[in-house]
């Protein structure tokens, strides 16, 4: 007898709906936006970027939110990555915390904020 394999259904993500209209509202607001979790180590590399250049940024914290797996659901469908942190300046997302650090230590993260 064969084994069988767990399927993985992909999620069909509602791009219109709710959780992606704040995603799209929120990017488009905000110069800078990150999309969080409290305890994730990374997320708190990539604010500590902006913190050093005393640059503001809005934060989305996924874990104290109930619509936390529809948002990264959305994230993943704009990113191709539904991981935490995701950084969006001017719109674009520029990446996680590995990235924002490796941008702010080559100065390209103070060029794109136009510092």
């Amino acid at each position: 007898m064969g084994s069988v394999i767990g399927r993985v259904t992909p999620r069909v993500v509602d791009m219109a709906g709710p959780p992606a209209q704040y995603v799209l509202d929120t990017i488009k607001k905000e110069k800078v936006v990150i999309f969080s979790k409290t305890y994730c180590p990374y997320c708190t590399m990539a604010k500590e970027q902006f913190k050093k250049l005393s640059f503001p940024f809005f934060v989305v914290e996924l874990d104290n939110r109930d619509d936390s797996n529809e948002l990264q659901d959305v994230l993943g469908e704009m990113t191709g990555a539904r991981t935490v942190p995701r950084v969006f300046i001017d719109g674009k997302c520029v990446g996680g915390g590995t990235d924002v650090k490796r941008m702010y230590e080559d100065g390209s993260l103070k060029a794109l904020l136009g510092l």
